[in-house]
């Protein structure tokens, strides 16, 4: 700048100058911390004008009005100062994309800036001044330090300009990358890549824009209307309106049909339209390839004019290849309009033909993509999925899934034609081929918000793709978990996974979501109908520790969810073993036993406890025991809110305390309740209200008194009279089987048969032991209970109470039970059976004898073989027809007691003077071959009756030949192994068949 323009000035004029540029810099200091571009060189220009600060300070305290020179130098620096005081301010007040564009020249600006600085600080005249030597050398320092400093643009935002240049030149830049360019300024220049933000950027900018043009900078509006140009391609600067706009007025202008190329688009070696032109020494344009091939083969001279060529030279022909590019874009949006006429065509060959141009067409290039999805063919596309032929779907897809795959809008476009969502859906439950593709397609779709919502809604497709996450194609499996993944935006979506039996995500919202999604996945699990299968998975996969989280983390709400969850994944018993040894009894018990917890909430406890119990009675041999109740407080404490809750509870308490004493722990279960008085209790709760208390106190007492023959129960005078109501009037099989069974374990005494039989108890108990024919309809474990305490009917020395068992008919029952009875139920009847036989002679009457001619008197009557007189039915085991199911009970070997109990019944026949006729009618029924295997059987007892039943058969001679061989070998193996007891008899049985000497040691 020209000094001459400088004017002379007062001194106090020069000192305001200076107060105000002291202001002005400060100004500077702080606007350069806040500008949107180039902050590190403004740093460095803040850096150098705050080493000027000292200097102005202290010539405001000399007098130089004498110093002319300083004084226009102050005015010089003054004027310089404000100039980079409006650079600063535009670089923090423009739009930012503006600022951008122009970093190049601001960096130059910035640099002539300092420069101008540094020209009229170094007007100062220093050495005339009295100034300290140390502000006189800084200020030296800091003029070669101005005078060299470089301003670059930053290397982020220099290749953001090469990227906006390299676009502008291409002319038709993939949207793509218009998109990608765009974002690349965002996040350089701190913008939001939400796409309202970017809009507004954009529009700030062109109006930034049409401000350089009224300022009549031609060069720079051109440049600017190059960059808006380019910006415009970009998803977010532009409404799909605008753009559809734009590209329907293109396409309208050109025409319908295609134009052929311009002879300079052909190669002249290769006759074909050129992709990479390059021109070559003599200045003809070929195909890189070709006119390469053309060196390589050893050519040096020019193929149309044959001078000779420098090899080296191949310049690209930017200007022709930009020509073809125009050229092809103008015949394929040409192309792309008159295509979609066909689609809708009935001749498949040409749809096929045309959705195999489209797909080449759109994997080409994004504008291709943007005309086919401008041209509105996505609903075309759409209704295509329809199609019978599976090969139109495919393709239809396929295209779909490009256009998707790199635009947003392409996606809201497909999501919003008619019935698109639901046509892609039902496609997931198609054949393999067709499947893939739909997911495919469902996932770019899925990446798109506003989509996802439609995708989750669409009826069906959580279903389909949870199905499809098990696919044997591995990549439609993973994209149809990525897709599940991205539609877990929604808590309604996680639970349609869950419903479907995909828990990933419910598992993770439980585990770390927040706690209105906790309570929602919680309340979930908690209502669902579980499949064993998934009440297993769920607990494999870590769902334990989330609940118990919110068991003891939550609020009352939360906790009552966490507990009904927890009820409904323990009644899968495996489950059950796996929550008590992962630590869920402790909390539980807290809420049960804590009177201030809601009342629900304990009722769901205790439920679930019951779960937890059953869980304990079924436990693999091979793995350690789990106990539901270990500590004895935990028992009492319990066991003792029977007596301080409510029916629900209560029923719950006593019927896990139940299945506890089926379990492995049952002894000490069953010990430890006795010794808290459980038996008292219970005997009083069968007295009960409540229908359902009173049978789950009835089922857990036999239970104690099963194996302990406890007679606390006896203490009570009406507990005879209190379980016969039970028998007579309840609907459960397993409570009146229980009643039974306690009365079954009464003490066997006159006293109590009298009681029974004052109650009337006989008949009522009878009919408990009979066995439908008709339908097979029976309660093992009731008959069993009913059938034992039948016992305290059939004393042998109480023949007058024996008859009245053979009047009501129990014989023919009890050989019925022979046949159907279980294991138990065969054995009591056997030995019932065997005690009413040792008395038949009493109970049968005499053969009467015939008087007058045989002409006249009545047909004889039928004597009995073994008993000699006549019987019927309700007094002989031959009349009842026993004999034959006793012998099938001794072909059970596995059961000893069982037959232990047939053998003694049948041996009944062969007492006495019965031997004979006995022994005929146990060979008539085949029983000894059954009695003779006895003799291997394992139990000593059984051994010993077997024993003397063939000692006294042997002794007859007929029966020692015929039977006495086979059993010569089980009888001398028992000499060998047997005990002190079979052993002799063994021998005795042995020395009948002239086996061993009657002097024999064995004896």
């Amino acid at each position: 700048m020209m000094l001459d323009v400088i004017t002379s000035s007062s001194f106090e004029v020069v000192a305001e100058v200076l107060s105000a540029m002291i202001e002005t810099i400060i100004e500077i200091l702080i606007a350069a911390k806040v500008v949107f571009i180039e902050r590190k060189s403004f740093a460095q220009l803040a850096n150098f004008l705050q080493k000027i600060l000292p200097l102005l300070e202290e010539l405001k305290r000399q007098n130089f009005s004498s110093h002319d020179g300083l004084s226009n130098a102050i005015m010089l620096l003054n004027q310089e100062v404000k100039v980079a005081k409006q650079l600063t301010e535009e670089c923090s007040q423009k739009n930012k994309v503006y600022l951008l564009v122009n970093t190049r020249s601001i960096a130059k600006r910035l640099e002539n800036t300092t420069k101008e600085i540094s020209r009229a600080l170094g007007l100062i005249p220093l050495t005339s001044l009295n100034l300290s030597f140390g502000i006189t050398a800084e200020i030296r320092q800091l003029l070669d330090h101005m005078q060299t400093a470089e301003f670059k643009a930053a290397i982020e935002q220099e290749e953001i300009l090469e990227k906006i240049e390299s676009g502008i030149q291409e002319r038709n830049a993939d949207r793509s990358y218009v998109n990608n360019l765009l974002f690349s300024i965002a996040e350089a220049l701190g913008i939001s890549t939400e796409p309202s933000a970017l809009k507004k950027e954009f529009e700030e900018f062109k109006r930034e824009a049409e401000n350089a043009k009224l300022r009549k900078d031609q060069a720079e509006a051109i440049q600017m209307d190059q960059i808006i140009s380019l910006l415009e391609r970009a998803d977010a600067t532009s409404s799909p309106n605008e753009r559809e706009v734009r590209y329907i007025a293109k396409r309208d202008s050109l025409g319908n049909q295609p134009l052929d190329p311009l002879h300079s688009f052909i190669c002249p070696i290769t006759k074909e339209v050129m992709v990479d032109p390059v021109e070559i020494s003599s200045g003809h344009t070929f195909e890189r390839s070709a006119i390469g091939k053309w060196f390589a083969d050893g050519n040096n001279l020019c193929p149309l004019t044959m001078v000779t060529l420098d090899t080296s030279i191949l310049r690209p022909n930017k200007t022709l290849r930009q020509s073809i590019e125009e050229w092809k874009d103008r015949n394929i949006m040409i192309l792309i309009a008159s295509m979609k006429r066909k689609l809708p065509s009935e001749e498949e060959e040409e749809v096929l033909h045309c959705l195999e141009q489209l797909q080449d067409l759109c994997q080409q290039k994004d504008t291709h993509r943007e005309w086919v999805v401008l041209e509105n063919y996505i609903p075309i596309l759409v209704e295509l999925l329809g199609s019978k032929n599976r090969d139109i779907k495919n393709n239809s897809l396929i295209v779909l899934c490009i256009l998707a795959k790199h635009s947003d809008e392409a996606k809201e476009r497909i999501a919003k034609a008619d019935n698109a969502i639901g046509s892609i859906v039902r496609s997931l439950g198609r054949r393999v081929a067709e499947a893939k593709l739909a997911v495919a397609l469902l996932l770019e779709l899925s990446k798109s918000e506003s989509v996802r919502d439609c995708i989750g809604k669409a009826q069906g497709c959580i279903l389909l793709l949870v199905t499809m996450t098990s696919n044997d194609d591995s990549q439609a499996a993973r994209d149809a978990k990525e897709l599940l993944e991205n539609l877990t935006f929604s808590t309604q979506n996680v639970i349609q996974m869950a419903k479907a039996n995909y828990f990933k995500h419910l598992l993770q919202s439980l585990s770390s979501g927040p706690e209105d999604e906790k309570l929602l996945m919680a309340t979930t699990v908690a209502d669902m109908e579980l499949t064993d299968h998934n009440k297993s998975s769920l607990l494999r996969d870590g769902i334990l520790g989330s609940l118990l989280n919110l068991l003891t983390e939550g609020d009352a709400e939360i906790r009552k969810v966490a507990v009904k969850a927890l009820q409904n994944l323990a009644s899968l018993p495996k489950n059950g073993l796996e929550m008590i040894r992962g630590g869920v009894v402790v909390p539980l018990l807290d809420i049960l036993c804590t009177h201030t917890s809601p009342p629900t909430l304990r009722e769901q406890v205790a439920a679930t406890f019951v779960h937890l119990a059953i869980s304990t009675r079924s436990q693999d041999s091979s793995t350690t025991p789990v106990s539901l109740l270990e500590a004895d407080e935990q028992i009492c404490g319990m066991f003792l809110l029977v007596n301080l809750t409510w029916p629900p509870v209560q029923q719950s308490i006593l019927r896990a305390f139940h299945a506890m004493c089926h379990s492995p722990f049952a002894t000490t279960i069953k010990a430890k309740l006795i010794q808290f008085s459980a038996v008292q209790l219970l005997v009083t709760l069968c007295e009960a209200d409540n229908l359902g208390v009173r049978a789950n106190a009835v089922k857990l007492l036999y239970c104690l008194i099963e194996d302990d023959n406890e007679t606390t129960v006896l203490e009570h005078q009406n507990s005879i009279e209190t379980l016969l109501k039970i028998i007579k009037t309840s609907n459960d099989d397993e409570e009146i089987a229980s009643a039974l069974g306690i009365i079954s374990k009464l003490p066997k005494s006159p006293q109590f048969t009298e009681r029974l039989l004052n109650a009337e108890a006989l008949p009522v108990i009878f009919k408990f032991i009979r066995i439908s024919k008709h339908n097979g309809s029976r309660n093992d474990q009731l008959i069993e209970s009913a059938v034992g305490a039948t016992f305290h009917f059939s004393d042998p020395t109480n023949q007058q109470l024996q008859r009245q068992m053979v009047e009501i008919g129990v014989i023919p029952v009890l050989v019925q039970l022979l046949e159907l009875g279980t294991s138990l139920t065969k054995r009591q009847a056997a030995i019932l059976l065997a005690q009413f036989s040792k008395i038949s002679d009493t109970l049968c009457r005499p053969s009467p004898k015939r008087h007058g001619f045989c002409c006249f008197s009545s047909p004889p009557e039928t004597v009995c073989p073994v008993h000699q007189v006549t019987c019927t039915e309700e007094s002989c085991l031959l009349e009842a027809g026993a004999v034959e199911p006793l012998v099938k009970v001794l072909g059970e070997p596995d059961d000893p007691g069982a037959c232990e109990a047939a053998l003694e019944a049948l041996s009944t026949l062969i007492e006495g003077p019965k031997l004979q006729s006995g022994s005929k009618v146990l060979a008539e029924a085949r029983a000894m071959p059954s009695i003779i295997r006895l003799l291997d059987t394992p139990s000593s007892t059984l051994q010993q009756k077997v024993l003397i039943s063939l000692e006294r058969i042997f002794r007859q001679v007929d029966f020692k030949q015929k039977y006495g061989p086979s059993a010569q070998m089980p009888l001398v193996d028992l000499t060998q192994r047997g005990n002190n007891t079979t052993k002799p008899l063994a021998a005795r049985i042995l020395a009948h068949l002239n086996v061993l000497q009657e002097q024999s040691s064995y004896f």
